[in-house]
């Protein structure tokens, strides 16, 4: 990923959460959190990813932005000047998952060798 393309996802991060907060009337939408964005060099597609508190409703949620992702691609057009608006996707960050598994394994081990 070029530094331009990571300017632009972090442009892109926190003018989506603004737009979700404000302008975005689904309110499944609003329980996400918009934790990072991919902009590929062409500008063509932008996967945007998200966490939430209540996991059990991700998908729900997950639906309800890719629902409302034509109109975040308008209002980050009106917001951003740039030259070519990627088409936008939604998917869930399981990062934070994965760190929680790490970090739980590490806790079993260091268990087992101080029993």
């Amino acid at each position: 990923m070029s530094i331009k393309s990571q300017k632009i996802g972090s442009l892109f991060v926190r003018e989506i959460s603004r737009i979700i907060l404000e302008d975005v009337k689904n309110p499944k939408a609003k329980d996400a959190t918009i934790t990072d964005c991919d902009v590929t060099n062409d500008l063509s597609f932008a996967k945007v990813y998200f966490t939430c508190l209540n996991r059990e409703n991700k998908d729900e949620i997950e639906s309800a932005l890719n629902s409302a992702a034509n109109f975040i691609e308008i209002e980050l057009s009106k917001n951003i000047q740039i030259r070519k608006m990627p088409q936008i996707s939604f998917h869930y960050d399981t990062s934070i998952e994965y760190g929680e598994n790490i970090e739980r394994k590490i806790k079993e081990i260091n268990d087992k060798e101080n029993a």
